[in-house]
């Protein structure tokens, strides 16, 4: 067979003796970028922000992965996977910012391994070590639950890459540049969704009423910022989590209007000792999502091909 009959001579890399089984691609996602740090940013600091962004969008994208064969039409099927691979990228350009900022972050691995620093810290940190809000880490629940989610999480997430695009990081700015066009369409197929829900049939509007009270408790945990997210926001290069909450609130509001829906009054989910998601701290369900995502890449570590 001559080369170009070979439909995997695109996969053999010829200057390795083999390639990583379970990551995302085989080449620095940060290739070409310029990553140089400003000299009165705190490098541990910059790492810990990046983890929680990246960690936020890499279960969000496993939670989304999991409607593949169970969303109610192929359309709809197609839509989620779109939107938890647009997340799934900005994961890893996260992952592997935080490990160029701060290499302690990466879980230990040896110095021959072909696992790629942000893979490393998809498939082999434990659950104490992710930063996500426990928003993204719950069961999908049935379709309007995943959309009320959606549409909290994009909201949230738009509004922060919005102003992270002048960020004096210019890896962060990079990401936010290309994530804002992304998340706007996020945004807008749940909103698009949840005003179909709530103005469709009684069913469809029961439905996304008892989604609104399952999502809201985990509404607050968003807007609570960490000492990281504060220190970055002093210094422009991240952004402090509270300064978008009249932003979040006016979208959300333009979208329960026209849904004929209202706010559920419902308390907060609570911390411990202050902690929560973003302090390692999450739900009974995180554990089962992490096995399931986890679990080839821990069965054959650094398993090759």
């Amino acid at each position: 067979m001559t080369d170009h009959d070979n439909a995997y001579e695109g996969l053999v890399d010829e200057d390795s003796h083999g390639q990583w089984a379970f990551g995302t691609s085989f080449d620095d996602p940060l290739a070409g970028v310029d990553t140089t740090v400003p000299d009165d940013v705190d490098l541990a600091a910059l790492a810990a922000y990046c983890l929680m962004l990246g960690d936020d969008a890499l279960v969000s994208s496993q939670r989304l992965a999991q409607w593949s064969t169970r969303a109610p039409e192929l359309e709809e099927e197609v839509a989620l996977a779109n939107v938890g691979l647009d997340l799934l990228g900005q994961a890893r350009l996260l992952l592997a910012r935080a490990a160029a900022a701060d290499s302690s972050v990466v879980p230990w691995i040896s110095e021959t391994s072909p696992v790629p620093a942000e893979d490393a810290l998809a498939f082999f940190r434990v659950e104490a070590d992710f930063r996500n809000v426990r928003l993204v880490e719950f069961e999908n629940g049935d379709f309007a639950a995943s959309m009320v989610r959606l549409l909290v999480f994009a909201t949230f997430r738009l509004a922060v890459f919005t102003r992270l695009r002048d960020s004096r990081d210019p890896v962060l700015a990079a990401v936010a540049a290309k994530g804002v066009k992304e998340l706007t369409y996020h945004r807008d197929y749940a909103a698009r969704w949840v005003v179909t829900l709530g103005c469709g049939t009684a069913e469809s509007r029961r439905r996304v009423t008892t989604a609104l009270t399952r999502v809201w408790p985990y509404v607050d945990e968003l807007f609570r910022p960490t000492t990281e997210e504060i220190e970055l926001a002093h210094v422009s290069v991240g952004v402090d989590p509270r300064t978008v909450r009249e932003e979040f609130d006016s979208v959300v509001d333009q979208v329960f209007h026209a849904a004929e829906l209202e706010v559920p009054r419902v308390g907060s989910v609570g911390t411990v000792g202050g902690r929560g998601g973003r302090h390692g701290l999450h739900t009974e369900s995180m554990g089962l999502l992490l096995a399931e995502m986890q679990s080839v890449a821990r069965a054959h570590p650094e398993g090759v091909w």
